[in-house]
């Protein structure tokens, strides 16, 4: 078995982290939204039954705020492990083209303003002009310039 897998196994998780990726499992499915539905189909039903009371009514405000509450949580965890792990196969895709640009591994941890510098950067490569970069230093090699080769000539090459 490969060290890869051996890392998934659900019993090496935290038990968080499992009880969190089982309930988006079945949150995210047609079922969970269509019980969702019945739930407030039924309680919308038993209005009259309550007399429209303000329990009835606290009944419903306060189950959803309870889930939703709990769900931003759970959200959230899901969401930054699935960006850490995009990120790590990312990274092993930079590290696997030798043409890509290594400076850019942790572009997700510069400001907002090093961002906006890095894409004015790639814009202006873009449209064949260059300048310096405000701070924001570019590893420009051999290696990051695209090679444009022509249709005839790649067809004889395959030959």
């Amino acid at each position: 078995m490969s060290t890869t897998t051996e890392a998934c196994k659900s019993e090496d998780r935290p038990l968080f982290d499992r009880v969190a990726r089982w309930t988006e499992r079945r949150v995210g499915s047609s079922s969970s939204f269509m019980l969702a539905i019945t739930v407030v189909v039924v309680w919308a039903l038993s209005g009259p039954l309550f007399h429209w009371s303000d329990t009835w009514q606290l009944v419903i405000n306060t189950g959803t705020t309870i889930i939703t509450f709990l769900m931003v949580f759970l959200i959230q965890s899901t969401q930054s492990r699935d960006t850490r792990a995009v990120h790590l196969k990312l990274d092993e895709l930079i590290r696997a083209n030798r043409s890509a640009r290594n400076s850019l591994f942790n572009l997700e941890d510069m400001s907002e303003a090093q961002q906006q510098q890095v894409r004015e950067t790639f814009d202006q490569l873009g449209t064949g002009h260059t300048a310096d970069g405000d701070g924001i230093e570019l590893e420009h090699t051999e290696v990051d310039r695209v090679r444009v080769t022509p249709k005839a000539s790649r067809r004889s090459e395959a030959r």
